[in-house]
């Protein structure tokens, strides 16, 4: 009996010490071909939504959707990374961990700086996360309330964490898409506001204290785009260029989203801390491109940043389960600042690469000429003086794979037919279009990073993102225009 047991002992501790080696390999393991070096990517195995982004005591944290035991879906917990600048990232042990209620789904996390949920004191407020319980018993049961939404809590800054004892704090009324929460302050009606994903559109909840929750609302059931189940809303203002408030709802929706599979729409209104009313009925997307899903907002950014922050996961459940990497799986977009524009056709949110990506950047090279070599493969390609022309931009390899990015009178265009492996999914190989709206384009951004393509025109007026597998480094970029200005800046690692 001795034996056995210290024999269990053993095995435990060697289990343990894997998975605390697996929150934290060495940097080696952070250079396999195809992995991205400027973008966040989990330590190994399965990644998808961000999740709890919160901003504290001069940290960032990304909590997101992890299956540490497998590079594809399954039993759901929270993986958990912190940043000073949101490029460069400390891997943390997993946060959350399934538990009897269920796997740990998609929420939000904020810092409950009055300690309104009495979970924290006023000198050490609690770090609150809320995330949806997914019980996998209920679901295979064919129950039709087997989501529903719990609370943890953490008093060191999000090193340790402990679950609320009344769990779930937010029951289900008996629907089966009930998730993904996103809570944030309301400083008027001092009181907290959550918006959740309920089949197609979503409810407004408030409550005092984040834990007693009750209704407001609904939006959404006769609006945007209703190909595929709601999920991961966000709500929260922003001051358009003329000084007035509106509001922004994120909402991704799979599928159904412009290029056939995920995709995040977004919509513009006035909300009174009770009801969103919204200005117009038009379908916007926060992003044109194939690979930009469950994007949402930090919480909790100093007044003296001012910033809305934004993040997604840069795939699609069309194919996210086979992309052709194999220790990790899935990577996020570079983090991006939302800002509201009006014009004549409407309001438009634009998504601008962070400055903080400068600290990563090399010194830039200008071409006088129409095309370039590449000699890295993680690297950002400015065109300038475009004056609105048509124009293709081609990334080669010498096994003719290819990738184009096409720009025309009143298109933005990816085709990542020939871009490289393309064989582990019918749905890949595709050509990607998105509508300019009348935008006069003056340049253009491609942030290129081994696996991924992220297009912003004139600074994030139009954004595509697409995932690529060329099975060897891209080594020229072509312009078709020669009077356009091309210059290629290298990206450092941030795993180096």
């Amino acid at each position: 009996m001795k034996v056995t047991y210290l024999l269990m002992i053993l095995f435990l501790a060697t289990a343990c010490q894997k998975r605390n080696e697996s929150a934290t390999p060495s940097l080696m393991k952070y250079d396999e071909k195809l992995r991205p070096q400027y973008h966040f990517t989990p330590p190994t195995q399965w990644m998808n939504d961000p999740n709890g982004m919160v901003f504290y005591e001069g940290e960032y944290h990304l909590f997101y959707q992890h299956y540490p035991d497998s590079n594809v879906w399954g039993p759901m917990h929270w993986g958990h990374a912190v940043s000073e600048d949101m490029v460069n990232w400390e891997h943390l042990p997993i946060a959350l961990y399934p538990d009897t209620l269920g796997y740990i789904f998609s929420g939000s996390a904020v810092i409950d700086w009055k300690n309104t949920s009495g979970l924290g004191t006023a000198d050490n407020p609690p770090m609150v996360a809320i995330y949806t319980y997914h019980d996998p018993v209920g679901a295979e049961a064919g129950r039709n309330d087997f989501q529903t939404q719990g609370i943890a809590f953490s008093l060191d800054k999000g090193r340790s964490w402990t679950k609320y004892e009344g769990n779930p704090v937010l029951a289900n009324p008996g629907i089966i898409d009930f998730r993904d929460p996103k809570v944030s302050w309301d400083e008027a009606n001092e009181r907290w506001i959550m918006i959740l994903a309920v089949l197609d559109h979503v409810n407004i909840y408030t409550s005092p204290d984040l834990i007693r929750w009750e209704f407001q609302s609904e939006f959404g059931h006769t609006i945007g785009g209703h190909g595929g189940v709601w999920e991961c809303p966000d709500l929260f203002s922003l001051t358009d260029q003329y000084g007035d408030e509106k509001w922004v709802i994120l909402l991704s929706i799979n599928p159904g989203g412009p290029q056939g599979g995920s995709a995040t729409q977004y919509f513009v209104g006035d909300f009174d801390g009770t009801v969103f009313t919204p200005v117009d009925s038009v379908t916007r997307w926060i992003d044109y491109g194939a690979d930009n899903y469950a994007g949402v907002t930090w919480a909790d950014i100093p007044e003296i940043d001012g910033r809305r922050l934004f993040l997604g996961w840069m795939s699609n459940w069309q194919y996210a389960n086979v992309v052709p990497t194999y220790e990790w799986r899935s990577a996020m977009t570079i983090p991006r600042e939302l800002s509201l524009h009006k014009s004549e056709t409407g309001y438009l949110l634009q998504s601008k690469p962070v400055p903080e990506l400068e600290t990563l950047m090399g010194e830039a090279v200008v071409s006088h000429e129409s095309t370039m070599d590449l000699s890295t493969e993680s690297y950002l390609v400015e065109l300038t003086n475009v004056k609105g022309q048509s124009l293709d931009i081609t990334f080669s390899n010498e096994q003719g794979e290819r990738l184009v990015v096409k720009l025309t009178a009143d298109r933005l265009v990816i085709d990542r037919t020939k871009s490289g492996d393309t064989s582990f999914s019918e749905d890949f190989a595709a050509i990607h279009e998105a509508p300019l709206g009348g935008i006069s384009v003056s340049d253009i951004q491609i942030y290129m990073d081994r696996s991924s393509a992220e297009v912003f025109v004139n600074y994030g007026a139009i954004v595509m993102t697409d995932l690529i597998f060329p099975t060897t480094p891209y080594t020229k970029v072509s312009v078709s225009a020669s009077e356009v200005k091309m210059s290629l800046t290298p990206m450092a690692s941030i795993w180096k």
